[in-house]
């Protein structure tokens, strides 16, 4: 196996009907992760198992508000095997895969221990920033019902984050954090630059809503 087109169009038409429900983790989605991938792989990376990884990650998707969603990665690298099979993936492979799958997630806290589980770690959480990164996070936020902001305290400076009820108090409790959380210089890098455009995105919001950004949180 290689990270050739015909392998990447086999993986997108097996994962194209189970990417519906979600407008955070569908198809595009999967297609990102592949491209942030892509930019932070080298020449060590095996890229038919970085390939396959990326887009069976999320093959059990579950709803952030859902008691099991700390599963959700190891049930995807347990459906992920039969389709590696089908494929013609050898064995060595369907493990690093799973591995990579497993090991992605950050409800799941699995350490990843390969250079391609890392990179999908990294990819993945870059989706979560920059300007995707705010598309996301609200689209999340108004399926789960959540209120953009607290109207009376937006940066929560007296009172304690709320990310269940607030949307922006995500970005303090866990986006703006990400790239401290990267294993790789590239994906640290790259998630610099889209935390940047997201601080600018704030600075612009707060002015809007007639207050101004607390240093703290461009401190994160």
């Amino acid at each position: 196996m290689d990270g050739s087109a015909d392998l990447r169009s086999r993986l997108r038409a097996v994962v194209a009907h189970r990417m519906e429900t979600d407008p955070a983790h569908d198809l595009a989605h999967l297609d990102r992760v592949w491209t942030n991938a892509r930019a932070i792989a080298d020449d060590q990376t095996d890229m038919s198992v970085l390939l396959a990884a990326s887009y069976l990650h999320d093959l059990v998707n579950l709803p952030k508000d859902d008691p099991d969603r700390h599963l959700a990665s190891r049930r995807s690298a347990a459906e992920s095997e039969p389709i590696l099979e089908e494929i013609g993936f050898e064995a060595d492979q369907v493990r690093a895969i799973q591995h990579a799958i497993e090991a992605h997630s950050f409800s799941a806290d699995i350490p990843p221990e390969t250079i391609e589980a890392c990179i999908l770690r990294d990819a993945d959480r870059l989706d979560a920033l920059g300007a995707i990164g705010i598309a996301r996070n609200f689209s999340v936020s108004g399926a789960l019902g959540r209120t953009l902001y607290h109207p009376a305290d937006p940066f929560a400076q007296a009172r304690p984050l709320d990310d269940l009820h607030f949307s922006l108090d995500h970005w303090k409790v866990k986006l703006l954090r990400l790239p401290g959380d990267m294993l790789t210089e590239t994906g640290r890098r790259i998630a610099e630059q889209r935390t940047a455009r997201m601080l600018r995105f704030l600075e612009e919001f707060a002015d809007e809503i007639g207050c101004s950004l607390p240093q703290s949180w461009a401190n994160c």
